[in-house]
């Protein structure tokens, strides 16, 4: 039987996790603190240690060490309620098998001990010299809802060898959840392949997916190493997968039921040992509806299914990506920036971001360079683009609020009346200076961010 240390400040989470463990088969002890747990690692062996991150006299940064010296084997799992994933990251890369967050989902829990337990995974530990996490990785991490149930499933299926699906649209960073998945998986020591299969034509997707020897076809001077065997030991990312060839697709399939590739040319088949994700921008199973990719493909790689969600669904990630790409743009500038001017914050706050964090990334560094060292970024340093889409969303909303002829009015209580005048004139005067909405606003007599609030509020109850 299986022994578990759990190790949480809260007797609560202790007895609520202690009996589930033991109803699933596991003998479990617990204990309240860093120093306690410690103590009982050194009389007895533990096959798994479940920890709270943040313990009264100690953190996961200062007692994993310690755990590590008395019990080098244990599979240590941390928990806690303010995921921060570049902290997670680092553990993961110094040993810890995962890093689960607050409240758990008992399966979740299982399911993770199951496989920590499992021969491949027991013993094993991440090297620290591992490549640093990019900071545009450690932004996949956000405070927004649908961010924070990404990362959970994220860190769920990382350490495994599913093959994965990632969708999610241009400029959302797929890429990035890529290589986290890879970070955090046993083959971090391994090399990560990424490769755009929307440049892939069909001439040459076998060739750079698969290999070719010398001769093979007209051009082939030399032999060629394909993607899969460059990812030996490691992860292959397909992106844009559904831009794949039908005949592409089918080679795929076949490598991948048999684990074995075949460059073109050659007779000889060669083992191959990756772990496959892919990520489109594009509903794959729309797709396989539509007869533009194979079902049986489709059921081979989708495993595990990650939906990253669009900026404009992360609302509270916005001024997180905002602040860090000013700043790391003005370490790069050798410039201080004081953030957003307010017209500029509503601007954002009320814009698409059809380009994702991409176009965020792209608006921002541009700015940067536009504007003065010390002061704040202004409507003036922003792409005619992104202006030019702002009014295009405000002249939907005005004919909303466009004004009615007389015999159109219904019947109206003094307060609506004056909300319906107020609309006419505000729409009147967008008019007049083209959508300017600072024009407007002068003209108006009222801040920028009132304007906006006027227009959403008319919006609202047209």
């Amino acid at each position: 039987m299986n022994k578990i240390l759990i190790i949480d400040d809260e007797i609560s989470v202790c007895k609520l996790l202690s009996g589930y463990l033991q109803k699933k088969g596991f003998e479990t002890e617990t204990t309240i603190s860093g120093r306690q747990g410690l103590k009982k690692l050194q009389k007895e062996h533990f096959d798994v240690v479940l920890c709270d991150y943040r313990l009264g006299d100690y953190d996961g940064s200062t007692i994993y060490p310690e755990i590590r010296k008395v019990n080098p084997d244990a599979v240590v799992i941390f928990i806690t309620g303010y995921v921060n994933l570049q902290v997670a990251i680092g553990l993961v890369k110094k040993g810890v098998y995962q890093y689960l967050e607050k409240p758990l989902r008992p399966d979740d829990l299982l399911d993770t001990i199951k496989m920590a337990l499992s021969s491949k995974a027991k013993g094993k530990h991440y090297p620290e010299e591992h490549n640093e996490v990019s900071p545009e990785q450690e932004l996949v991490m956000g405070r927004d809802e649908s961010t924070k149930k990404l990362m959970k499933s994220l860190f769920l299926v990382g350490p495994t060898n599913y093959s994965v699906v990632i969708e999610g649209e241009t400029g959302t960073g797929k890429e990035s959840i890529a290589r986290l998945l890879h970070q955090c998986s046993k083959r971090c020591n391994g090399p990560f392949i990424p490769i755009d299969c929307g440049s892939l034509s069909k001439e040459i997707g076998a060739s750079e997916l698969f290999g070719h020897e010398k001769g093979a076809f007209t051009g082939a001077f030399s032999d060629k190493t394909g993607a899969f065997e460059l990812a030996e030991g490691g992860t292959i990312f397909l992106d844009e997968i559904a831009n794949l060839s039908l005949d592409i697709q089918v080679m795929l399939l076949r490598a991948l039921q048999e684990r074995k590739v075949r460059k073109l040319g050659s007779v000889k088949l060669k083992e191959v040992d990756v772990r496959i994700i892919v990520a489109s921008n594009e509903n794959l199973l729309g797709k396989v509806k539509e007869g533009l990719f194979r079902e049986d493909l489709y059921y081979r790689i989708n495993e595990f299914n990650l939906k990253v969600p669009p900026l404009r669904e992360r609302p509270r990630d916005l001024a997180l990506l905002v602040n860090h790409y000013i700043e790391k743009t003005g370490k790069e500038l050798d410039k201080s920036f004081c953030g957003l001017d307010e017209e500029v914050e509503v601007l954002f706050n009320n814009y698409s971001w059809p380009g994702n964090i991409r176009e965020l990334k792209n608006t921002l560094r541009r700015a940067c360079l536009l504007t003065e060292d010390g002061a704040s970024i202004h409507r003036a340093a922003l792409p005619a683009s992104l202006l030019a889409r702002d009014n295009e969303i405000l002249a939907d909303k005005i004919p909303q609020i466009g004004p009615l002829v007389d015999e159109e009015l219904p019947v109206l209580d003094l307060k609506s009346q004056a909300h319906l005048a107020e609309a006419r004139h505000i729409r009147k005067v967008l008019l007049e200076v083209g959508f300017n909405k600072t024009k407007a606003a002068e003209l108006l007599n009222i801040d920028r961010k009132t304007l906006y609030q006027k227009l959403k509020r008319f919006e609202v109850k047209a």
